[in-house]
């Protein structure tokens, strides 16, 4: 009996064992999609900033905006209710929208070229957290990443919640590392990490 106790015992240890390694796997997966939607969600709100900047600068030249281009642009903003709502209300709320917007300064219109300029090589979130964790001596919270990242870009919303999840992605990608001081959760760059555990240890010079 005690046989049988043992290999049923061992074979308990190794279904945990599996299902906390799937569980660990799982994890990770999630992280890395949010990541990914978080960055894409980035990328949609820069596109649309452009888009906006776009159509004011054409509007403001003389130039009007294309039936084309609105209805587009009304079918991305909101993707999670389009499936809910009827295709044929859309171009009319945007074009609503639009003419509210019709019509600025002259002036308001240089200003606008002056953002689209900006606006045409920004980069991702992602890239901006991994250059701000490199130029950094010290681990960072995902809040003073934000705050900073904030001051460096004012033109940008940066949320802390956003910059929280795309961190943890790149630690899950290797590309950052996490350390936890208390309750805190504080993360360094990768690259300085392997940097720092990579300095030769001074060797003794026999006498």
């Amino acid at each position: 009996m005690s046989e049988i106790q043992a290999s049923s015992t061992e074979l308990t240890s190794q279904y945990i064992a599996q299902i906390t390694g799937d569980l660990e796997r799982n994890t990770k997966e999630q992280e890395r999609i949010g990541v990914e939607v978080a960055a894409l969600q980035e990328q949609l709100r820069t596109l649309q900033h452009d888009h906006t900047v776009l159509v004011n600068m054409q509007q403001a030249l003389g130039g009007a905006s294309p039936v084309g281009e609105t209805a587009t642009k009304a079918a991305v903003s909101v993707p999670s209710q389009a499936a809910a709502e009827p295709k044929r209300s859309r171009p009319k709320k945007t074009a609503a929208a639009s003419a509210g917007k019709a019509a600025p300064k002259k002036p308001a219109a240089e200003a606008a070229s002056a953002k689209a300029s900006k606006a045409a090589g920004k980069p991702s979130l992602v890239d901006l957290i991994r250059n701000h964790l490199k130029q950094q001596n010290e681990p960072r919270s995902a809040a003073e990443i934000s705050s900073a990242l904030t001051q460096a870009h004012p033109d940008r919303t940066i949320k802390t919640t956003v910059v929280r999840t795309t961190v943890e992605g790149l630690v899950a990608k290797s590309h950052a590392h996490r350390t936890k001081q208390g309750s805190s959760v504080f993360y360094t760059a990768a690259t300085a990490l392997q940097s720092t555990e990579a300095e030769p240890q001074p060797k003794a010079t026999a006498s």
